[in-house]
């Protein structure tokens, strides 16, 4: 799985222009079944989402089309990691217990 930090490069009211096209990006991303949760960080700095298992160059081939990236004006820092305990809810992408999707 990953975690997904997007941080804002470019002033707030720039981004805010953007911000309805970045939502219908993560949509489909949402719809193909590549997320798993996401939201705004504190202080408006940027977003955080979580994705399922793949791989690391589908991942960043993923996040490379969102519009805010495209244009220049935000960034992504993506840590990897090996989930091994999950609520109930989420024992599908536990990866210790079966295969990663």
């Amino acid at each position: 799985m990953y975690i997904a930090l997007l941080t804002y490069t470019a002033p707030v009211d720039e981004i805010d222009y953007l911000l309805a096209e970045h939502a219908e990006w993560v949509t489909k991303q949402y719809e193909s079944g590549f997320f798993l949760a996401s939201g705004g960080r504190p202080g408006g700095e940027g977003r955080v989402i979580i994705a399922r298992p793949m791989a690391r160059g589908k991942l960043d081939a993923i996040l490379a089309r969102d519009p805010l990236v495209l244009r220049r004006m935000a960034r992504y820092q993506v840590i990897d990691f090996r989930c091994t305990r999950t609520d109930k809810g989420m024992l599908a992408y536990n990866e210790a217990l079966g295969e990663a999707s």
